[in-house]
């Protein structure tokens, strides 16, 4: 499909319905129980307000930062996310490489369905703003090797989930035919098999990658599977034990509170991202915006803060890094373009919210987003009607 046809998040959401299977399209698009999480996420954004300065002299907006010593050229990172090969054949290398040319990072998730290995090698011996997310359910037998193989693959960062002891209620999966773990129930395979029928282009899109893959695999190293229906439990100490491990900085995400801000502090954590898991989790979590301002404060700037969970527009972006997130990441406005034009897709996402996030600030009158902060926001709260 042509990536052009990518106007927004919620355009590419539109066509990805009509790009994939349903049941994938919900797993990327669903969450848990009653999917409130998943609302107030972006009823939090909907709910803050700015405050313009008009008649403000400036040029281009500056949209680049840093993180970890690597510059960015906008303020949105490519969150970890499973399943990403199923989408599209360009999977999470066709990601990586669209996170590149458009100057930011892309986090591989363990159970993106690719390796390590591959994906680093798919960028070539150039620049790899690569950061591998770790899930491991096997405990420390599993994680320490997978910690060794991505730091061999040379992964900058290391981004450790710790809201995952166990998978969240995703009842959309369930209603596909799909246990706890994503294992196809009998009932589910006919099912899926009469989606499959209704997505032709994908199927043939699939189908040949699959026959163009035969073999890789035996040279990729082994990937983690999905995690299973125990999920992937942490401790505090096994991140202290990762921190000590791993070389380069260790980033921790699922903080929603100060008390865990703290803790993560105290295991010597080099980030903390604020996310609920974009509601696939703990449905009645708070909204990540909601709990921003109090990790922050915790923090002092001792690490940076980043936020997921709910982000669809440039101008969320904004309310973010106002409210002191270094950066954000989003998952599924990317899997959504992903989905409709695989790295092309994913490339014209980024250039909307790139787009979006410079008319915000020019609009706003703001010259950065190094600038930005709490006197730019409305402290009033924005009534949403029902």
């Amino acid at each position: 499909m042509d990536p052009s046809r990518i106007t927004s998040v919620a355009e590419a959401r539109r066509l990805a319905a009509r790009s994939v299977p349903r049941a994938l399209f919900d797993y990327v698009d669903g969450a848990a129980d009653d999917e409130l999480t998943r609302a107030r996420n972006e009823a939090a954004f909907h709910a803050v307000g700015f405050r313009p300065r008009m008649a403000a002299s400036m040029g281009e907006p500056r949209l680049g930062t840093e993180l970890f010593g690597r510059s960015l050229s906008l303020p949105v990172l490519l969150a970890p996310c499973g399943l990403v090969t199923a989408l599209h054949p360009d999977g999470a290398a066709g990601v990586a490489r669209a996170a590149r040319s458009r100057g930011t990072v892309s986090v591989l998730s363990a159970v993106a369905g690719a390796s390590p290995e591959r994906v680093a090698a798919d960028l070539g011996s150039g620049d790899r703003p690569l950061w591998y997310q770790l899930y491991a359910p096997g405990g420390r037998a599993e994680w320490e090797p997978l910690l060794d193989r991505a730091a061999g693959a040379g992964y900058e960062a290391l981004m450790v989930t710790v809201d995952t002891p166990a998978l969240g209620n995703r009842e959309r999966d369930r209603r596909n035919g799909f246990s706890g773990s994503m294992k196809l129930r009998p009932r589910g395979a006919v099912r899926l098999a009469g989606q499959v029928a209704a997505r032709p282009g994908w199927a043939v899109r699939m189908g040949r990658a699959a026959l163009a893959a035969r073999g890789q695999q035996a040279t990729d190293g082994p990937t983690v599977g999905l995690v299973a229906a125990g999920g992937s439990p942490f401790t505090w100490d096994d991140i202290a034990a990762m921190v000590e491990r791993w070389e380069g900085p260790v980033v921790v995400k699922g903080v929603l509170g100060a008390a865990d801000a703290r803790r993560a502090l105290d295991a010597g954590v080099a980030g903390i991202v604020v996310s609920n898991h974009g509601g696939r989790q703990l449905d009645g979590a708070p909204a990540t915006l909601d709990v921003l301002p109090e990790v922050v404060a915790e923090v002092a700037r001792a690490v940076p803060v980043l936020l997921d969970s709910g982000v669809r527009r440039g101008s969320d972006v904004v309310k973010a890094m106002a409210m002191g997130a270094a950066a954000v990441l989003v998952g599924r406005p990317y899997l959504y373009a992903l989905a409709v034009a695989g790295t092309a897709g994913v490339e014209r996402l980024l250039d909307v919210l790139r787009s979006d996030l410079s008319r915000t600030l020019t609009l706003l009158g703001c010259p950065g987003v190094d600038e930005l902060g709490a006197e730019w926001l409305d402290p009033d709260p924005v009534a949403i009607a029902d």
